[in-house]
C-alpha cells in the first residue's frame, strides 16, 4: 500500500514539474514575440538630406533619329517590269529612273492616238478654211474644234503613259528596300510597293521635355546632338518645332534637326541625346531627390523624419533637375526626407532608418 502511494506521488510531482516547465516556456515565447512585433511595428525606409547644392541648369533629353524624308515608291501604273536599274544602298537623286516597265502595248496606243489627233488637226484647218468661204457651218466647224481638243488630250495623256513606263525617283536618298524584280507584275489598284527611298542627308530628332524645361526653349535656337554610337563625336542640330501643348504626360514634344555628316555616320532608328544649354551655369537652390516625392512630384508631398517618427508635409516643388528637385518652400537645409518606403508609410508611423 505504501509503495503505491509512493508511486502517485512520484507521477504527480513529475506532472507538476512538466506543467512547470511548459508554463515558463510559454511565458519565455511570448516574450519573444512581443519583442519581434514591437521591432516589426517600425517601417525600415531609406532618407536623404535636405540641403543647396550648386545645380547645372543644362539638361538632356533623348529621342530616336528619323530621317528627314522618306517614302514607299508605289505603282501607279498596271504592267510588268522589264528592267531593275537600282539596288539596295544605291543613292539616288530625283528623277533618276529606277526601273522600267514593258510598254509595247502603251507605245501602240500612243502612235494611234498621235495619228488620231494630225487626223483631227486636219480636220479643224480644212473645216475652218471653209468656213470664210462659207463652205461649212459655225456649228460644223465647233464640233471640228471639240474633236481637235480631245485627240490632243488623248495624245498628251499617252505620252504621260510612256513616260511612265520608266519609274522615277521622286526624291533624292539611299534604296533601303527593293521590293521588286524584272518580270515583276505591277498593279495599280492596290498599288504595287516597289522601292523604300531614305534620305539621310538630314535627320530628325524628336524629344520631350517637361514645362520648366520648354520655357526656355525657342525655335531656331542651336543643339549640341550626342550619340552613344559614337561618343567622341558631335553634332550640331537646330530647333524646328515645339509643341503649343503638353502630351498625356504633360510633356512637350520638340523636334530637332540635324544635318549628317558627310559619310552620313548617323542613321535611322540610333539613339541620340540633345544637349540643351543654358544661359546660367550654375546655381545655387536647395533640392531633394526626385523620389522623395510621395507618388509624383506634382503632389508636392514627402515624409520627413523626426525623432524616428515619419510626417508627412506638402511642399512647393519647382523645376525637375534629372534625378532631383528643386525646393521652393516647405523644406530647410538639414532636414531628412524619406525617399524609399513611402509605400508602407502613413502620418505618424515609427520608422527605422536602413542605410
Amino acid at each position: 500500500m505504501k509503495k503505491n502511494i509512493t508511486i502517485g506521488i512520484v507521477i504527480i510531482a513529475a506532472l507538476a514539474l512538466i506543467g512547470f516547465i511548459l508554463t515558463k516556456n510559454k511565458e519565455a515565447n511570448e516574450e519573444k514575440i512581443a519583442i519581434v512585433a514591437e521591432k516589426n511595428a517600425n517601417v525600415s525606409v531609406k532618407v536623404a538630406t535636405v540641403k543647396t547644392e550648386e545645380i547645372n541648369l543644362d539638361f538632356v533629353a533623348n529621342g530616336n533619329f528619323e530621317p528627314k524624308q522618306q517614302l514607299t515608291l508605289a505603282a501607279e501604273k498596271s504592267g510588268k517590269v522589264i528592267k531593275v536599274l537600282a539596288k539596295e544602298g544605291d543613292r539616288v537623286s530625283v528623277g533618276q529612273t529606277l526601273a522600267i516597265m514593258r510598254g509595247d502595248a502603251i507605245n501602240v496606243s500612243a502612235q494611234a492616238t498621235e495619228a488620231a489627233y494630225q487626223n483631227a488637226k486636219s480636220d479643224y484647218n480644212r473645216f475652218d478654211n471653209a468656213y470664210k468661204t462659207g463652205g461649212v457651218t459655225k456649228q460644223q466647224l465647233d464640233q471640228a474644234k471639240v474633236a481637235l481638243i480631245n485627240a490632243e488630250a488623248n495624245y498628251k495623256q499617252a505620252k504621260i503613259n510612256i513616260g511612265d513606263t520608266r519609274i522615277k525617283a521622286p526624291i533624292s536618298g539611299i534604296i533601303n528596300k527593293k521590293l521588286i524584280e524584272p518580270g515583276s507584275m505591277l498593279a495599280a489598284m492596290p498599288p504595287t510597293e516597289m522601292f523604300e527611298i531614305v534620305n539621310v542627308n538630314k535627320l530628325k530628332l524628336t524629344v520631350t521635355v517637361n514645362e520648366s524645361q520648354v520655357a526656355s526653349l525657342k525655335t531656331g535656337s542651336n543643339v549640341t546632338i550626342k550619340t552613344s554610337v559614337y561618343p567622341d563625336k558631335e553634332f550640331e542640330g537646330k530647333i524646328t518645332f515645339i509643341a503649343a501643348k503638353a502630351d498625356n504626360s504633360l510633356n512637350f514634344p520638340v523636334e530637332i534637326e540635324i544635318s549628317n555628316n558627310a559619310n552620313n555616320d548617323l542613321k535611322a532608328g540610333m539613339y541620340g541625346t540633345a544637349v540643351f544649354k543654358s544661359s546660367q551655369k550654375k546655381q545655387a537652390l536647395t533640392v531633394i531627390p526626385r523620389n522623395a516625392f510621395v507618388g509624383s512630384v506634382s503632389s508636392n508631398q514627402v515624409f520627413v523624419v523626426e525623432n524616428g517618427i515619419a510626417k508627412l508635409k506638402t511642399i512647393t516643388a519647382g523645376r525637375i533637375l534629372g534625378d532631383k528637385v528643386e525646393v521652393l518652400d516647405g523644406l530647410s537645409d538639414g532636414e531628412t526626407v524619406i525617399t524609399t518606403g513611402q509605400i508602407n508609410l502613413q502620418d505618424g508611423k515609427s520608422v527605422e532608418v536602413i542605410k
